[in-house]
């Protein structure tokens, strides 16, 4: 079975209580709880300021679009480091209190992937990192490599296999040339695809081969990924047309795993059961024409999105109906 078939959560939690965030994950997810990120708490905390805390060798700052590279680290990798630390206590503390690593497989983190990075760091002239591809090259290897500490760290930290998710939201835009430019004069061209795919390969390779690709937008490049040698991708299934189911087909066929983002980010109108959520993730295997065993083995189940932006209520309670539906496809796959 898969590490990643099981209930889990993209990354991003509400408010500014590291230790609240991790002893409701912790405690509701069973199996793939993970470490939550924070935004709300301003520079460093959001998934590019996090960067900072892992890059090797590569300083970044704040400017008023966002964050830039610049030749030494300076407070912004200070405040990014301190968030990290409190987060990885945070987690390590509720860990501990629930008992350990005890019946739970894995715990999973999280890092932006390089073409995202590159497409949002900013090089000292002002223009994307992404624009040049010897800066893309070389943040792509500073964060395959702090991405791999990372790893390393949680998992002496907790004693259990670490999963780690790349975010790429910018990914289908970069190669789609669709990234806005300083001026109308300085496009951004697009990112070769072949590029990209080798870049997050790196990535993923620097980690182990517990790791996964997060994509929550439409029009996935599946040609690409088919081809690539990404074990796992994570994605919103409202996205999911009939092309796209067609090469999500072909990529589960190939023996590889997926986590499907079934429930909304900010909390629906009327909230679905566990068992409506467990269908929603069936009817999706079933019009591929899988047996169910692929579905309890290797399919999960998460929100589309990080829940920065969701009510403390909704968070908690999207957590809750992720397990509970992944518990109940666990139980009895053909019943669901």
């Amino acid at each position: 079975m898969s590490l990643v078939a099981a209930a889990t959560g993209i990354g991003s939690w509400p408010g500014t209580a590291p230790r609240r965030a991790a002893e409701v994950i912790v405690g509701d997810l069973h199996q793939l709880p993970y470490l939550p990120e924070l935004p709300a708490r301003g520079v460093g905390a959001d998934i590019i300021g996090r960067a900072g805390a892992l890059l090797v060798d590569v300083a970044i700052d704040t400017v008023p679009r966002g964050y830039r590279i610049v030749a030494r680290p300076g407070s912004v990798m200070r405040r990014s480091a301190s968030l990290l630390d409190e987060d990885l206590d945070a987690l390590e503390e509720a860990w501990e209190k629930a008992g350990g690593g005890v019946g739970r497989a894995a715990v999973k983190v999280q890092a932006p992937g390089p073409i995202t990075l590159a497409a949002t760091l900013e090089l000292p002239n002002g223009h994307r990192a992404i624009t040049d591809p010897g800066a893309v090259r070389d943040l792509a290897a500073s964060l395959a490599e702090g991405a791999a500490v990372h790893r390393a760290e949680v998992a002496r930290r907790l004693g259990v296999t670490v999963v780690v998710q790349f975010d790429e939201p910018l990914l289908t835009a970069a190669l789609a040339g669709r990234l806005a430019g300083v001026t109308a004069m300085t496009p951004v061209h697009p990112v070769d695809e072949a590029l990209a795919m080798r870049l997050l390969e790196d990535c993923v390779a620097a980690v182990g081969d517990q790791a996964l690709v997060h994509i929550c937008t439409a029009d996935l490049p599946w040609d690409a990924l088919q081809r690539s040698l990404i074990p796992a991708l994570s994605i919103d299934a409202s996205s999911l047309n009939d092309a796209a189911l067609d090469g999500l087909g072909v990529f589960i066929d190939s023996g590889r795993s997926l986590v499907l983002g079934l429930l909304p980010a900010a909390g629906p109108d009327a909230r679905p059961s566990a068992e409506d959520v467990a269908t929603a993730a069936a009817t999706i295997t079933d019009r591929l024409g899988f047996s169910r065993s692929v579905l309890a083995d290797r399919v999960g189940i998460s929100p589309v999105c990080g829940l920065a932006a969701a009510t403390d209520d909704w968070a908690r309670a999207a957590t809750a109906l992720t397990q509970r539906a992944a518990e109940a496809i666990a139980g009895d796959p053909g019943a669901v």
